[in-house]
């Protein structure tokens, strides 16, 4: 029996899918953010082996049982000195050496489009947007928290923090926002927010994200301040996309699938706004749903780089998908 093992690193987990040559589930498994710029890349070699025991003893086989893995790691191509380490890491845990490595960009965009030439946008911690065309792939955004990501859950997360911050000191009408914000981080004094956000936070990453729900039910209850960053929000999204497909040269006339993934994008005022963002920018731009989520986009990647065949179940949405876009033109 064929088996594949998909990994999803993100800013706030980490998933494994373990699969069959059919497709079929055989274990899964979440584990925490194996995001590793500020612990290190040992972290990710200790959620490795922590997700591939738990699914590897879920399904009763050994490590050594797995035909091929895809790691797709958060921030793994973004630093020269590391990216090696993280390439090696798998091999103690595996026993071999039937695997690769690659950002967890690759795997949202496999999962969403099934694999077909297009675009993805990921929306999560983090945000960038990821492409294939002929065998040529681009990648744009997904420059840190620190100068980039706009429009991710932690960028809306920031703004609706500024936005807040100007309504408790009188630069903007209080709206939903002001209250919402108070109630989800448990104070009753403003300034309070800072010591929570920057003492017992930490200013962390995830933890910070988390607040952009908060900005998405404001939104939804009317806030205009908060409204308006997720339209700026899917705006910046939006460009991510058309950069994409400009480099990739697509025909001018030639719609172009495009899909997302990501957390924030779980939110449906979220996914209007970039829906009508991107018509606005171009009316060839193809918006569809994912068909399926990174874990599996990632089982998908490992199959195509074992040269295994696409289990008949992902190559039925393929062709599915193929033939929308056909009817369409």
């Amino acid at each position: 029996m064929t088996v594949f093992l998909g990994m999803d690193g993100g800013g706030t987990k980490t998933a494994f899918l373990l699969t069959d040559g059919e497709g079929t589930t055989l274990a899964e498994s979440r584990q925490p953010t194996c995001s590793w710029f500020d612990a290190g890349t040992g972290l990710v070699g200790d959620v490795v082996r922590a997700g591939v025991d738990a699914v590897t003893a879920a399904a009763g086989i050994t490590p050594a049982d797995i035909t091929s893995a895809y790691f797709g790691i958060p921030g793994h191509g973004e630093s020269s000195r590391d990216t090696p380490v993280l390439d090696a890491l798998p091999a103690s845990v595996l026993g071999h050496d039937r695997y690769s490595c690659g950002n967890d960009m690759l795997g949202g965009w496999a999962g969403s489009l099934a694999g077909r030439d297009g675009v993805n946008v990921i929306a999560g911690t983090g945000s960038m947007a990821y492409g294939e065309r002929d065998g040529s792939a681009h990648r744009v955004g997904g420059w840190s928290e620190v100068f980039g990501d706009e429009g991710s859950a932690y960028w809306v997360a920031v703004q609706g923090l500024n936005a807040f911050s100007r309504m408790a000191d009188g630069r903007l009408p209080r709206g939903p926002l002001h209250a919402l914000v108070r109630e989800r981080v448990g104070v009753t004094e403003d300034l309070d927010l800072i010591g929570v956000v920057m003492e017992e936070w930490g200013a962390d990453r995830g933890t910070v994200a988390d607040l952009a729900k908060v900005v998405v039910a404001a939104a939804d209850a009317g806030d205009a301040a908060a409204a308006d960053v997720l339209r700026r929000a899917a705006a910046e999204l939006t460009t991510l996309v058309v950069t994409t497909v400009r480099a990739l040269d697509f025909p001018a006339d030639e719609p172009v699938p495009v899909s997302y993934s990501g957390g924030l994008f779980r939110a449906p005022l979220v996914r209007e706004e970039f829906a009508a963002a991107l018509h606005a920018q171009d009316a060839t731009l193809e918006l569809v749903e994912p068909r399926h989520d990174p874990t599996v986009g990632s089982v998908l990647v490992a199959m195509r780089r074992a040269g295994a065949p696409i289990p008949e179940r992902f190559a039925a949405d393929v062709l599915a998908a193929t033939s929308s876009s056909a009817a369409a033109r």
